[in-house]
């Protein structure tokens, strides 16, 4: 193993699957958030599926805004490479502006054609954005805006569908539970439910355990995230709330676990780093190999 990647035992309760999002490395893929360091070392496709496997994960999500082509040719192949190293997969849509709100319909004509992409790489799940919303998304009447997305939603279902895929809206740090159940009830379909991201639910004050109880039966992929307040920064800073390793933050990540365990959730426990946190430096390989070896604790805890 590599001493850069670490070495992590794979899990033995192969009914748990671990996984990682490949936006825990943006910066290797050249999104360099205000206050980080560009690295000396970009991060292709390929390393990151190789960083996966050192790990012993079960499965990846790909962020599609790093995908180097959008060529059938070259899904088919990362499709095999995916099946050599016997991943489950998620492929994540809508990066970073989504539907913006319903207000962005070029958005969903690309959102649309990219179902086709989960398809061709085997994924069964597609992660989709509703938003970016409005800053003051506190004081705004989302109803009409919901609306629109449900519409387009349901029409997009279809030809999820058709293709073997099922959606998953994400709350993108924008969206409460409420908001997110109200969706997935209004668009009314097996094939639609939600990408449940705990840190960004916190980022709306909305307590991600209370949101898991609206929303574990719905729950069809994760985004792990915890989260910490950084150092002198302001609630009305952009990423006040930093990604910390998983347990280091305040997410009550083993309660959320075991209830999507209790909701007979079969999908990837995928582990997401956005804004790493200053504590942590620079090291998000550092930082996603203890979050992974967290998440195995608390799973072998609740075996």
């Amino acid at each position: 193993m590599s001493e850069r990647y670490g070495s992590v035992k794979a899990s033995e309760d192969r009914n748990v699957k671990l996984g990682i999002d490949s936006y825990c490395f943006h910066r290797f893929f050249g999104e360099i958030d205000d206050g980080q360091s560009v690295p000396a070392q970009p991060m292709s496709v390929d390393d990151f599926l190789a960083y996966a496997s050192e790990l012993g994960v079960q499965g990846v999500s790909l962020e599609s805004c790093f995908l180097p082509s959008m060529e059938e040719a070259w899904f088919r192949n990362l499709k095999a490479k995916l099946d050599d190293y016997g991943f489950e997969r998620v492929y994540a849509w809508g990066h970073p502006s989504g539907l913006e709100d319903g207000s962005n319909r070029e958005a969903f004509d690309d959102m649309m054609s990219q179902i086709r992409n989960a398809a061709l790489i085997g994924a069964s799940v597609m992660r989709v954005t509703p938003g970016p919303g409005p800053t003051n998304w506190r004081e705004t009447d989302r109803k009409p805006r919901m609306a629109i997305l449900a519409g387009w939603y349901s029409e997009a279902v279809q030809v999820a569908q058709s293709l073997g895929v099922k959606l998953a809206a994400e709350n993108h740090g924008d969206y409460t539970s409420d908001e997110m159940l109200w969706l997935v009830e209004a668009v009314g379909s097996p094939c639609f439910g939600v990408t449940f991201d705990t840190g960004n639910f916190l980022r709306v004050m909305d307590e991600p355990v209370r949101a898991m109880k609206n929303l574990a039966p719905h729950t069809l992929a994760t985004h792990l995230k915890d989260v910490a307040p950084r150092d002198g920064a302001s609630p009305a800073d952009g990423y006040y709330l930093a990604s910390t390793v998983l347990g280091e933050g305040r997410v009550d990540v083993p309660a959320v676990v075991r209830m999507l365990k209790d909701a007979h959730y079969d999908g990837l426990l995928a582990v997401e780093i956005d804004y790493l946190h200053p504590r942590y430096g620079a090291d998000e390989h550092a930082a996603v190999r203890r979050s992974i070896q967290y998440l195995r604790s608390v799973v072998a805890g609740m075996s």
